[in-house]
């Protein structure tokens, strides 16, 4: 059973989410703060935290900074204000992989959590398919940019890139359709697993960060490039060797 961790300090909205992802056969644990999270964290593994931002003590954002120190890798979903876009943007660009802005819809709550597991689960079975099978597909070389699969390590110029899992799993979708240009919508679907519309900022923030990680210059960058009026795409010249 996957097990998500809710932090949210209002009791009344956090057993509302309980009850709602229970009919996910979600196993959820609950906590009022921010402290109190990051003492589970350390004690337990959890497919994903679904973390508010406003939080007495410590802050949802210092929360969402310190497990990206301590888990690189964990999935964290924020709950945000919908009339606070900088809390938004600070927790995109803190490494949260997605946000929802409350109030919101049981169902797309449910929806965006399903859509997150798929994720999780998809990099599994590909995980458990490469240990089995040993093929060169657990690598993705282009140019001086290699992707491990299995280690979901990054590297670039023979440097290892630090990327959370959802920039990884953006840079990889880029890189495995080079010189193609994806619409942000297309990204949302494609890498996130959902349509739902007014959460493009969320393609926004990962490409600033993952160019952030991979560019010389992030101002002018040549490896995830812009196509003014379409989207976005990986150039092969910009990891030609």
């Amino acid at each position: 059973m996957d097990k998500l961790l809710l932090v949210e300090d209002d009791q009344d909205i956090a057993d509302l989410i309980s009850l709602s992802l229970k009919e996910l056969s979600l196993q959820v644990d609950h906590c009022l703060t921010g402290e109190l999270a990051l003492e589970k964290l350390a004690q337990h593994d959890y497919q994903l935290v679904l973390l508010d931002v406003m939080l007495p003590g410590m802050s949802g954002l210092d929360v969402c900074r310190k497990l990206r120190e301590d888990k690189p890798g964990q999935v964290i979903m924020m709950l945000t204000s919908r009339d606070n876009e900088i809390d938004r943007v600070l927790g995109l660009e803190l490494g949260a992989d997605d946000y929802m802005s409350k109030p919101f819809s049981v169902r797309e709550l449910q929806a965006r959590i399903r859509a997150q597991l798929r994720r999780i689960h998809l990099f599994a079975e590909q995980t458990l398919k490469i240990q089995q099978s040993q093929t060169p597909e657990q690598f993705l070389t282009l140019g001086n940019l290699q992707i491990d699969n299995l280690t979901h390590r990054t590297l670039l110029a023979g440097k290892e890139v630090d990327l959370t899992s959802t920039e990884f799993d953006l840079l990889l979708y880029l890189a495995s359709h080079p010189e193609q240009v994806f619409s942000r919508e297309q990204l949302l679907s494609s890498v996130w697993g959902y349509h739902h519309s007014g959460y493009e900022h969320t393609v926004n923030s990962h490409i600033n960060r993952l160019r952030n990680k991979v560019e010389t210059d992030a101002t002018k960058p040549e490896i995830v490039q812009t196509v003014w009026g379409v989207g976005y795409k990986l150039s092969k010249q910009g990891v030609a060797a």
